[in-house]
């Protein structure tokens, strides 16, 4: 069977060189003579693969030395309790923009463990929009205020960030990580699941400030303690292992390509060409206000649940599976991250437009 194009959302595709690659050392890692996936953690074979991953990423993101770079177990919905924990220490308060899901059950889980406060909200519009803030929105003795940076259900995505004054901005950049440069100096925490842009499901990479670290509250779990990490190297425990592998391939692939000015200009040219089908069809429409489109995640309807049925179906016969929208925006969704390929986008594109004549 032919490879499909995978527009999921996450775990989502992975470029083929990539996997080409891993295919090819799967029994035997650079002569070593096994795979990374049954190689010890402490090995100096895998020590060699986690540094070249941090190294490769500081090089690409231009990640200052002040930061630490972490490796770490757990979904990045982990991170909702672990950074309240990590960073909710002075004041006892935080403040959340709310764009989406994921930003909302961050929300909540905040509020277990001091005065988190939601600033803004754009639920009001199903989330199709990024509500705009000023730094008087944000209370300025806050520990720090928090953001979802790319909004993977609902296709929008912070063009420019807030301004919350002396207060530490904290990102969650799952769905756009490693998609366009990012000026890491603007936050004091960034993190992100791997399992969109990066690597297969089961690595966090947390990109954290070391100035911030150290004071974790009392009760927090050893291993939701940032510091920890740190200060093993992301070997506290047993990281992920072949994913973080998976990872230092993705990275070396982005970096042949151009690094990530390179990347940034393929997505954009991806992305122009699904909203600008989508702008000019009678059938289909984009659900965000076009000020904020993700270059990530590109819902899109018709007026006709049976009709967004069908798509979904007929499109998955023809090769071009996971379209369908999530449940609370309805019709369909693009995933459109970096491993997908132009020509994927294209192709959609075209039978997008055969589809709409068909029907109309």
């Amino acid at each position: 069977m032919s490879r499909v194009y995978n527009f999921s959302a996450g775990p989502s595709m992975l470029p083929e060189e990539v996997l080409k690659k891993a295919a090819a050392e799967m029994l035997d890692y650079e002569g070593c003579g096994q795979s990374v996936m049954e190689m010890s953690h402490r090995s100096k074979v895998f020590e060699s693969i986690i540094k070249s991953a941090e190294s490769l990423l500081r090089e690409l993101m231009n990640i200052p030395d002040n930061y630490k770079v972490l490796f770490l177990q757990g979904g990045a919905t982990t991170q909702f309790a672990a950074i309240p924990m990590n960073f909710m220490n002075k004041s006892g308060k935080a403040d959340y923009i709310i764009t989406g899901q994921w930003a909302k059950k961050a929300f909540n889980e905040a509020k277990k463990y001091g005065d988190a406060v939601a600033v803004a909200s754009s639920a009001d519009e199903t989330f199709s929009y990024i509500p705009k803030t000023t730094r008087e929105d944000f209370r300025q003795d806050a520990d720090y205020a928090y953001i979802c940076m790319n909004n993977t259900i609902y296709g929008t995505v912070y063009h420019e960030l807030p301004d919350t004054g002396d207060v530490p901005l904290i990102a969650d950049i799952s769905s756009c990580f490693l998609s366009e440069p990012l000026d890491v100096t603007k936050f004091a925490m960034v993190y992100g699941g791997a399992q969109k842009n990066v690597a297969p499901a089961g690595l966090t990479i947390v990109i954290v400030r070391e100035d911030i670290l150290g004071n974790a509250r009392e009760y927090t779990p050893t291993m939701l303690d940032y510091k920890v990490h740190a200060d093993a190297g992301s070997l506290s425990n047993t990281p992920p292992c072949y994913t973080i592998y998976i990872c230092k391939l993705v990275l070396e692939w982005i970096k042949s390509l151009g690094g990530l000015e390179a990347m940034a200009e393929r997505n954009r040219k991806k992305a122009k060409i699904l909203y600008d089908f989508l702008d000019n069809s009678k059938m289909f429409r984009g659900t965000v206000v076009p000020e904020d489109r993700s270059l990530m995640n590109v819902p899109f309807v018709t007026d006709s649940d049976e009709l967004n049925a069908k798509f979904v179906k007929e499109a998955e016969a023809a090769g071009f599976v996971n379209l369908k929208g999530h449940r609370t925006v309805g019709g369909m969704r693009a995933s459109i991250y970096n491993a997908m390929p132009i020509e994927g986008v294209e192709k959609l594109v075209a039978f997008m437009a055969k589809f709409e004549e068909k029907n109309s």
